[in-house]
């Protein structure tokens, strides 16, 4: 590949990595892999193991043999989903990919949305993060209770409400960056969050910093196997984390209207 390649204003495939942290997923990602190369062929992939042991990366590191489109990255322990996206999207602006794109490995996202959301990142108003919603019209989940849909949909307008954010989908897992907007604010080096909090405060800090951000419906499936990364600490953080933002909102607004006053 060369620089030129790399360096296209449009995704292009080759020039996007895709980032895949895992932790026991040694049953899922073969299939995984082989949808992405079915929808987007040149596309490159970088596998972020957190020392799984069921053997994940030993089969990642089998499986690039004459495989030039497939990285790895091993990390000593389980460290949460924020870091390891954090130092896979960093080695992907160091390697000079122009787009990266973050998903799943437990099948919850489908392979047959990327060219949607690679199209419309080489859109004409150039987005600098297109998110795979499930809460905008024509996104869906498949095999979730009532309960379960009620509740990330009752969270996701409580991101609204405090941080004030259009966003319908923060907490979605599935999403594209456009790296020179990443690497010019230095995003990566905020994030304090360690788990699935990163999806809520990349949202907030790419909006926050002037990104244009877009909305793709598409279709989420319940995980197919390997384990969960959701624990309650998790939980905790991400609350914690929004209502810190929404009451510094509305301090600001505060001293705005008493400044004015």
């Amino acid at each position: 590949m060369t620089t030129k390649q790399r360096l296209s204003p449009s995704p292009q495939g080759d020039n996007t990595l895709i980032v895949i942290p895992t932790y026991n997923e040694v049953s899922t990602l073969p299939t995984i892999l082989e949808e992405i190369w079915i929808h987007v062929p040149a596309a490159h992939v970088l596998i972020v193991d957190d020392s799984s042991p069921d053997g994940t990366g030993e089969w990642v590191d089998e499986r690039r043999a004459g495989e030039e489109r497939l990285f790895v990255l091993h990390r000593p322990a389980k460290s949460g989903l924020a870091t390891a996206y954090v130092d896979g999207m960093g080695w992907g602006i160091e390697h000079g990919y122009p787009f990266i794109l973050q998903m799943d490995a437990d099948g919850s996202h489908r392979p047959v949305d990327l060219p949607k959301l690679l199209s419309r990142m080489g859109g004409p108003d150039r987005p600098d993060l297109v998110i795979g919603s499930r809460w905008v019209r024509g996104g869906q989940v498949n095999g979730w209770s009532a309960e379960r849909v009620a509740l990330s949909k009752a969270g996701n307008y409580y991101v609204r409400f405090c941080l004030g954010t259009p966003v319908r989908d923060a907490t979605a897992g599935l999403r594209v960056h456009r790296s020179s907007f990443l690497s010019t604010h230095g995003i990566l080096g905020r994030v304090k969050t360690t788990g699935f909090g990163f999806q809520v405060e990349m949202t907030e800090l790419e909006r926050s910093l002037g990104a244009t951000i877009v909305e793709v419906p598409i279709t989420f499936d319940e995980r197919m196997a390997g384990e969960s990364k959701l624990d309650s600490s998790i939980f905790v953080e991400e609350l914690a984390m929004v209502t810190k933002g929404g009451l510094s909102r509305l301090a600001q607004a505060a001293r705005s209207l008493f400044r004015r006053d």
